[in-house]
């Protein structure tokens, strides 16, 4: 995951949160976070570029739109992020 841009690794973490989300639900997730618009031009190119690292796979949710979804190989990936900055960032000494 550290040759993963940060906009990049928003966009896995939140289709990990979902269940097969399509496109626009990723892009309005992520809008929510950034409080501003996210383009077509620039959400479309990073996921594939997830699918091609064989991160997320893509599916077809209908004729028209697809759907995303984590593969085993994402949420190892994720869990070894979250085992890297656990190094870094306690829960306790956030109380």
């Amino acid at each position: 995951m550290y040759d993963l841009t940060g906009f990049q690794r928003d966009l896995l973490y939140a289709i990990a949160g979902k269940s097969e989300p399509h496109g626009l639900a990723i892009k309005d997730e992520l809008e929510d976070y950034y409080e501003k618009e996210i383009h077509h031009g620039r959400l479309y190119p990073n996921l594939d570029t997830l699918v091609n690292k064989g991160l997320v796979e893509k599916g077809e949710h209908d004729r028209r739109t697809n759907s995303y979804s984590i593969t085993r190989r994402g949420e190892r990936e994720i869990e070894a992020r979250r085992e890297w900055e656990g190094q870094f960032v306690s829960t306790e000494a956030a109380q």
